[in-house]
């Protein structure tokens, strides 16, 4: 996997220099030294989310891993018990 050059909360405040329309999304491309199709694919991604929604993401995405993560331990422990069971 590619290691990412900006963090997240870089790339909104980049977009959202865009937004303020002081320079063309060329000439912000050419001074981060990133593609145009590059910022394009950060539009679609963060849209209009602010640099604390992306932490907020960003932490609930790590929620999600670590709920998973449980879930499938408990099916797991689940499945053994059920085993058990049926062995007696």
């Amino acid at each position: 996997m590619k290691k990412k050059r900006f963090s997240e909360e870089q790339m909104v405040s980049i977009l959202r220099e865009a937004d303020t329309g002081d320079k063309t999304i060329v000439e912000l491309c050419r001074a981060h030294g990133i593609s145009d199709v590059t910022f394009y694919a950060w539009r679609r991604k963060f849209g209009q989310m602010s640099e604390a929604a992306v932490r907020r993401l960003r932490e609930l995405e790590k929620d999600n891993v670590r709920l998973k993560r449980l879930l499938a331990e408990r099916d797991l422990e689940v499945d053994v018990l059920k085993e058990f069971l049926q062995k007696k």
